[in-house]
């Protein structure tokens, strides 16, 4: 407690250059936030995608799709993400061809690390979204998917047009979470040497010796960020709620 209280605040930190010469602490902590938002946004779009299909395929009557969605959901759900980040980076350029590997290698390095990330954030976030996509299909009542073949719907048609309009709104506020867990769990981007926010703020708080308000700006900007997506999905889920569906009247 005592060194807290002897601690020499400067907020005005962030105005001053880096020992790195790449300009102000504050605009590599942005540089940061920007690299966060580049990586769980893509990962995001493509999570959502493959989770759709996944989800989809998990319920279907084809019993070879739903083994091979099943064993992928089961493989990358429970392996830990940074087990999985470590394999995309350094063990899987040695297992490629020659020829893809070494071009990897080669790639620039800030781009071969984003890519990693995203890869492995993508596939890793895709098995645990794929979950809630199949439960909210499952939940969608079987005379909504009978009135689908009745109408002369084909598989693909009823999916289209009767099941996941509906069930995609049911799932969208574990959606929600899932996103939020996309934005958080880019900082392991720092492990193989990406600096986004997180890995951004350590590097800064030990340049400058002013750990407190790096830490403080980071944590109010993941909380801003946090709020403000929470409040979109609200909107969204409002704006999506299916009338005379369970909370339609909240």
């Amino acid at each position: 407690m005592g060194g807290l209280m002897n601690y020499s605040w400067d907020w005005l930190i962030f105005l001053q250059p880096s020992i790195t010469g790449e300009g102000a602490y504050g605009y590599l902590l942005l540089r940061g936030l920007l690299w966060t938002l580049a990586i769980s946004s893509l990962s995001w779009v493509l999570a959502v995608a493959i989770a759709a299909a996944v989800g989809i395929a998990r319920t279907l009557d084809f019993v070879v799709l739903r083994f091979l969605a099943a064993t992928y959901v089961n493989i990358f759900r429970n392996i830990p993400l940074l087990v999985q980040l470590f394999l995309w980076y350094f063990v899987v350029p040695e297992l490629l061809p020659t020829a893809w590997g070494t071009a990897i290698k080669r790639m620039d390095p800030l781009l071969n690390q984003y890519f990693t990330v995203v890869v492995g954030l993508t596939l890793y976030t895709a098995a645990k979204a794929s979950e809630h996509i199949r439960s909210g299909i499952e939940s969608v009542s079987a005379g909504q998917k009978q009135a689908g073949r009745s109408l002369g719907l084909t598989t693909a048609q009823s999916y289209r047009y009767v099941i996941l309009p509906q069930a995609m709104r049911i799932v969208i506020p574990p959606m929600t979470s899932d996103f939020l867990n996309v934005f958080k769990n880019s900082s392991v981007a720092l492990t193989i040497g990406l600096l986004e926010l997180a890995g951004a703020t350590y590097q800064l708080s030990e340049f400058s010796a002013q750990p407190f308000e790096f830490f403080a700006a980071a944590t109010l900007i993941y909380m801003m960020i946090t709020y403000t997506v929470i409040l979109l999905m609200r909107a969204v889920e409002r704006c999506t709620r299916i009338a005379g569906s369970l909370g339609a009247a909240s």
